[in-house]
């Protein structure tokens, strides 16, 4: 087993990268690249570009290229990681596109695939099955359950029992968020008696129940978790979350799961709620994400490439609300800003 998938089974704090832009709408290199830095000296344990918070949009403006690259180039030149460091490219679009991007991120050194569904809709399931398959046949796959809200579909149990069933499947992200079909994932890992296949938390609605709650549907041993979280919202105040993860999994060890988890819980989905926009459908998720990144002075500006995807009416008065949920990592990021713009 290689380093980055020990690492990927004890669980990381995976961040999913935005995209860096000017107020002028083009892509900002030294942004991009600080944003890196930053996540690396917050502690993140992976990192994902060229996912949905990385703007699905980026590949029709010839970005994922250069954005991959330019990620790739700051991970290889970091000091603070090494082999354990999990290296995550989005892959999307139509089966050529898909395993075009696939063989892109390898040669760069991107450990995994995260297949989004995103634009497949018209694809049975057996037909998503062969899919991924084709691309497992280039890179270890990262399976993606993505809401319907943001380009996802629901997706059978049928479909997970017989997705897992592919060997070079590493892990699948959850990111339903709907607790059913969570359960459904957990159900189809948990028959196929793949201990070598990690679970990841997308749910960014519920990120700290997801880690605490013990998988043992069938009362069977030994008793499975959601090792880490792979999340937009983890694009934020990453520091902060990877001390949270590293209590969870010290409380897990010890067998002792402390009930402040549960107000915790709370008070991080209300902040969520906020950031993604969730009072209107989600539309704002992306946009949320890049004002705190903005007000913290890791991105040059807001913007994301589509004009019509910004703040909601409101919600930059909800993230007011809530902003202080990482008030000691914004001084902390004050603090060493300029060191991660350097170029």
């Amino acid at each position: 087993m290689k380093n980055w998938e020990q690492s990927l089974l004890e669980g990381q704090v995976i961040p999913a990268c935005p995209l860096a832009l000017t107020s002028a709408g083009d892509w900002c290199s030294r942004y991009q690249k600080a944003l890196v830095r930053y996540y690396v000296a917050a502690g993140a344990g992976g990192l994902a570009v060229g996912v949905h918070t990385t703007q699905f949009e980026m590949r029709d403006h010839g970005l994922y290229e250069p954005v991959l690259r330019a990620v790739a180039d700051v991970l290889n030149q970091s000091q603070s990681i090494d082999s354990r460091f999990i290296r995550v490219a989005g892959l999307c679009g139509s089966r050529g596109q898909t395993l075009d991007e696939a063989r892109l991120s390898h040669d760069l050194g991107y450990h995994l695939g995260l297949l989004s569904p995103s634009g497949l809709k018209d694809l049975t399931e057996g037909e998503l099955v062969q899919h991924t398959q084709a691309v497992a046949e280039i890179m270890p796959v990262f399976g993606f359950y993505l809401q319907p809200a943001v380009g996802g579909r629901v997706l059978s149990f049928d479909y997970w029992r017989r997705l897992v069933q592919i060997d070079n499947l590493k892990a699948i992200k959850i990111a339903a968020f709907d607790r059913y079909q969570t359960i459904e994932v957990l159900r189809a890992v948990e028959e196929s008696n793949r201990l070598d296949l990690a679970i990841y938390t997308g749910n960014d609605d519920n990120i700290i129940a997801d880690l605490v709650a013990p998988i043992n549907l069938r009362k069977a041993t030994p008793t499975r978790w959601m090792s880490g979280g792979l999340l937009g919202q983890w694009a934020v105040w990453t520091r902060q979350a990877v001390r949270m993860l590293e209590e969870i999994k010290q409380s897990r060890q010890n067998e002792k799961i402390d009930r402040r988890f549960l107000f915790e819980n709370l008070q991080l989905t209300d902040v969520n709620s906020s950031l993604f926009d969730a009072r209107n459908g989600f539309k704002g998720c992306v946009a949320g994400i890049n004002e705190v990144l903005y007000r913290q002075g890791l991105l040059a500006s807001s913007r994301c490439l589509n004009d019509s995807e910004t703040l909601s009416p409101g919600q930059s008065e909800e993230i007011d609300r809530v902003y202080d949920y990482g008030a000691e990592e914004n001084r902390w990021i004050q603090e060493n800003l300029q060191s991660w713009l350097r170029d």
